[in-house]
């Protein structure tokens, strides 16, 4: 993370972004992902380009979790064909990956559900209109056993910031931080809680 251009300060609860520039938008854990303010509009190329500059970089970071479930996540099954804005992730641009467990992510119906052990992981990336381009927070969901979680329908929710550190795990430290997640997930809770790639951005089978 560019310390020049964000610093985190936590206190309690609470969440708050400095920035040297303008871009970022303070944020608790009231109020879910810490938002950016100006997002860049980019093309898929545009957006493809810069993922690729920040890909390594991002697994590199994230790696630094040493979190199993999402060893070598790149290489897992990509849905989306180039990264996109997710209003639900801070106003970042995200991709969606699923490990294999998740072989029915793309044609989950009503009332279906993904296997125990299937994972989903977003990496994201900031690009604001200012030109900055910054890896952003990995969002993990877990499906687990039945019963294990019934608060959040036996999902675990993580976080892990660009440099490996985990903000917030459902099942282990700061679970608060990270309790919206379900919250939010619930809306699509007839696909067993889990959002899909709009449709503009699903890569055609």
């Amino acid at each position: 993370m560019n310390q020049s251009f964000l610093r985190i300060i936590r206190s309690g609860t609470a969440v708050l972004v400095l920035a040297t520039g303008s871009g970022l938008a303070f944020a608790d854990s009231e109020n879910a992902h810490i938002a950016i303010e100006n997002p860049a509009e980019l093309s898929k190329e545009e957006a493809l380009r810069h993922y690729k500059s920040l890909n390594r970089r991002m697994a590199r970071g994230y790696a630094a979790a040493q979190l199993d479930l999402i060893l070598n996540y790149q290489s897992w099954p990509l849905f989306n064909d180039a990264p996109y804005i997710s209003a639900t992730h801070g106003q970042r641009f995200v991709n969606s990956y699923a490990n294999r467990m998740a072989h029915n992510y793309a044609t989950l119906q009503e009332g279906e559900e993904l296997p125990m052990g299937s994972v989903l992981a977003k990496d994201s990336m900031t690009v604001t209109d200012e030109g900055r381009i910054h890896p952003g927070a990995m969002f993990i969901m877990e499906k687990l056993a039945n019963g294990v979680n019934p608060d959040t329908a036996d999902w675990r929710y993580i976080m892990v910031l660009p440099d490996g550190s985990v903000f917030g795990d459902t099942l282990g430290d700061r679970a608060g931080e990270v309790a919206y997640c379900h919250v939010c997930h619930e809306q699509v809770a007839d696909r067993d809680y889990t959002f899909y790639v709009p449709e503009e951005y699903r890569k055609s089978e």
